[in-house]
């Protein structure tokens, strides 16, 4: 790690602005989710997190739990909507009604197009857009019903908007692409509800589903980039906590991109 890179990871830090809120994170049992359950947990909230593996989210979970904060793990299948569902149901008897939604889970397939099966286009568009779609849906109901404001935050991708390359991933660019237009329609539909809705899109952060450090990508993944580093979680969590809490009130519908200036090209 740089004497730069170093220095704005430590400097990344959150309040508690979302004391007595509750949070639930999909995808929260690694990397970008892992840190953004972390973040909104030091913030004040209590904190759910989905994964396949609940076993795993449970350490993510114990570990919040172990600084004083609330934490659950919830098992659930993101191509699912009736798993997705039962997860949201799950979250709320644990804690309380849901205040702040991430939709993080998601996946890649880096496969040249004419190469990419439809299992693996379907697996992709059902995870990363549907998913979305199905816990969008089950908060926002329960907002709606319970006359409640909230907020999503929809982690999408600066894949949104370029063609990433030397690798090739069209169902994981096109299924962004989705999400960043999802996120700006249902915050015109829910403002009247006070709920929020907004996205994030990262650039290259430093996780399992990034290999970052890998020589074959430097090239394009970082000299590219006029920071020409990486980013890692922790530096994404304040913009995410940000977003999510009540010194937002009054965005809805935007894309915050954090990228390190990468889509400037």
């Amino acid at each position: 790690m740089t004497g730069l890179l170093a220095e704005h990871t430590e400097g990344s830090r959150v309040d508690d602005s979302l004391r007595g809120k509750t949070a639930l994170v999909t995808g929260g049992s690694r990397g970008l989710g892992a840190a953004f359950a972390r973040g909104l947990a030091a913030a004040g909230a209590s904190v759910a997190l989905t994964s396949r593996d609940k076993a795993r989210a449970q350490t993510v979970a114990d570990e919040i739990q172990n600084t004083g904060a609330k934490a659950v793990a919830v098992e659930a299948q993101m191509r699912s909507r009736a798993s997705v569902v039962r997860a949201v149901e799950q979250a709320t008897e644990a804690l309380g009604p849901i205040d702040i939604l991430v939709n993080n889970a998601g996946l890649a397939i880096h496969r040249p197009a004419i190469d990419v099966s439809e299992d693996e286009w379907l697996e992709v568009i059902e995870c990363n857009l549907n998913g979305v779609w199905y816990a969008s849906q089950a908060v926002g109901r329960q907002l709606i019903e319970l006359g409640r404001p909230g907020s999503i935050v929809n982690i999408g991708s600066m894949s949104a908007n370029i063609v990433n390359r030397p690798q090739m991933q069209p169902a994981y660019n096109a299924s962004k692409a989705a999400v960043h237009h999802l996120t700006r329609s249902l915050a015109a539909e829910w403002a009247p509800y006070g709920i929020r809705v907004n996205a994030l899109a990262p650039g290259y952060v430093k996780t399992e589903m990034s290999p970052v450090d890998e020589p074959q990508f430097r090239r394009h993944w970082i000299e590219d980039a006029p920071m020409q580093r990486y980013a890692t979680p922790e530096e994404i969590v304040p913009t995410l906590v940000y977003l999510a809490g009540d010194s937002a009130m009054f965005m809805t519908g935007s894309i915050v991109v954090i990228d390190g200036g990468y889509s400037l090209y």
